[in-house]
């Protein structure tokens, strides 16, 4: 009798841990994926759009996560993405890092002239700490810095005469995206500043309401810039990077092995960014040079370093608001 009724507890037992596994396992395999809804304002064939591609793809691969994309500001623009990801309406958004001036005025450090001395010192800052420091200021805002996606440095276009030394600029008039640092570079090169869109921008120089402007290569290129406007100077002078940005309660709502999973496919897209960001801009230079329509100038180092001269006031004035030990942590890299 005892082994009978082992028997039979030995079997009742099996049943129950084999329903057990089967609910488990079988929920696991039916669980819901994570949905993450990333909108940007760029289309799909940019280095970001395509960016945004490879993230996605990476993502989903790991079978947790349902990445769903709305670009060309299919889902909200330029005004409404930000409070969009502040009501976790989407998780994921790119904008320009000058956005974030409004919530931190330390953002504004793209903007400060010829301070990063090449493309790797822009991505070893965002990757160091004090790059973490600030896209977790963010915090407070809702927001949470996950990536820098670079678009590359500016350079001068305009339609009066070569841009060689300060003095050249004094008397022009030229768009800016928004005041600020930007505003006060102009003044200080003896230059005015007119804020308007970028969409504007090619029909301002046509009809002379600017002189012109300094932009991404790619986009003197793509926006036809140079075909209205003669001169263009090779300077780097500022920079131009996007921001990507998730919702805060979101991400800590995630656990750790899928907040790992989620940065891994960032990181990811982040190198194939970068890759095409560097490749388009010297490709839109070659178009330009090519197209005979623009004259083509590379300061020289001792140029550059008149301009470096005329602008250091800047770094003083403005140090408060970025933070001194920020600047001289970007001016140190290389």
């Amino acid at each position: 009798m005892k082994r009978i009724k082992a028997r039979k507890t030995g079997v009742v037992f099996t049943v129950v841990f084999l329903a057990a596994a089967f609910l488990l396992y079988g929920g696991i395999a039916n669980a819901q994926k994570i949905e993450v809804k990333f909108s940007h304002v760029v289309a799909d064939m940019t280095p970001k759009g395509q960016a945004c591609m490879k993230f996605k793809e990476l993502l989903d691969k790991t079978g947790v996560f349902d990445v769903k994309l709305y670009p060309s500001s299919m889902l909200y623009g330029d005004k409404e993405e930000l409070e969009a990801l502040r009501a976790n309406n989407v998780q994921v958004i790119a904008p320009s890092m000058t956005k974030m001036v409004g919530f931190n005025p330390q953002f504004q450090i793209v903007d400060m002239p010829f301070l990063f001395a090449s493309e790797d010192a822009a991505e070893t800052f965002w990757a160091s700490d004090k790059g973490k420091e600030m896209f977790n200021s963010l915090r407070r805002a809702g927001f949470i810095g996950i990536a820098q996606w670079p678009n590359g440095f500016t350079q001068f276009i305009n339609q009066k005469r070569p841009l060689k030394k300060p003095e050249d600029f004094k008397g022009l008039k030229l768009r800016v995206q928004s005041g600020g640092l930007l505003d006060a570079r102009n003044k200080t090169l003896g230059a005015g500043s007119q804020t308007m869109a970028f969409a504007e921008v090619y029909q301002a120089l046509n009809s002379k309401a600017i002189d012109g402007l300094d932009n991404t290569f790619n986009n003197h290129e793509t926006m036809k810039f140079y075909e209205v406007a003669k001169y263009l100077t090779i300077g780097n002078f500022t920079r131009i990077d996007y921001i990507v940005m998730t919702n805060v309660k979101f991400w800590d709502s995630l656990k750790p092995d899928q907040q790992n999973l989620f940065t891994d496919a960032m990181k990811q897209a982040t190198a194939y960014e970068r890759s095409l960001s560097e490749d388009l801009n010297d490709k839109s230079l070659e178009i330009m040079k090519k197209s005979g329509k623009v004259e083509v100038y590379t300061l020289t180092p001792a140029e550059r370093q008149e301009f470096v001269k005329a602008l250091a006031p800047l770094y003083k004035s403005y140090e408060d608001k970025i933070g001194k030990a920020n600047l001289d942590y970007a001016k140190s890299l290389k």
